[in-house]
């Protein structure tokens, strides 16, 4: 994959953790597969976005990680968190380009039908991040 024209920033992959976090607790549960998906999704799609560190030299996308984990240890809500992710993409709309977009698509899928399929609440986050994105299936 080639890396992004854009740079995005620290908040953006701690938006993007809130946002699969939703995305695997809309069913109320959060199986261990859902997080092994999004491990693999980071480590083999995300980590090529850009050259961005955190402060501890770390590429920036394992902040998705680190934020999934984190708002799971509060059992943070997840329609807060999908609302919180929302409201960064209105605040920064030049880091959701098309093809960052349809990434973001492909990994919230990804973890929805990472265990047992997609259910009907999972189905609903999917719909309405792809409206939010403008994404057509």
């Amino acid at each position: 994959m080639m890396k992004s024209q854009i740079s995005k920033s620290l908040p953006f992959y701690q938006s993007l953790g809130k946002l699969f976090y939703a995305v695997a607790i809309a069913d109320n549960s959060i199986d261990n597969q859902e997080f092994a998906t999004l491990q693999t999704y980071v480590r083999d799609v995300w980590l090529d976005m850009d050259d961005l560190e955190d402060a501890f030299g770390e590429d920036a996308a394992y902040l998705i990680e680190m934020v999934f984990e984190g708002v799971e240890a509060f059992s943070s809500n997840g329609e807060d968190m999908y609302n919180a992710f929302i409201e960064f993409k209105k605040e920064h709309p030049e880091f959701f380009t098309p093809s960052v977009n349809k990434i973001i698509v492909q990994t919230a899928r990804a973890i929805a039908t990472s265990y047992q399929g997609v259910g009907t609440s999972e189905r609903n986050i999917l719909i309405k991040l792809e409206e939010a994105l403008l994404i057509q299936s």
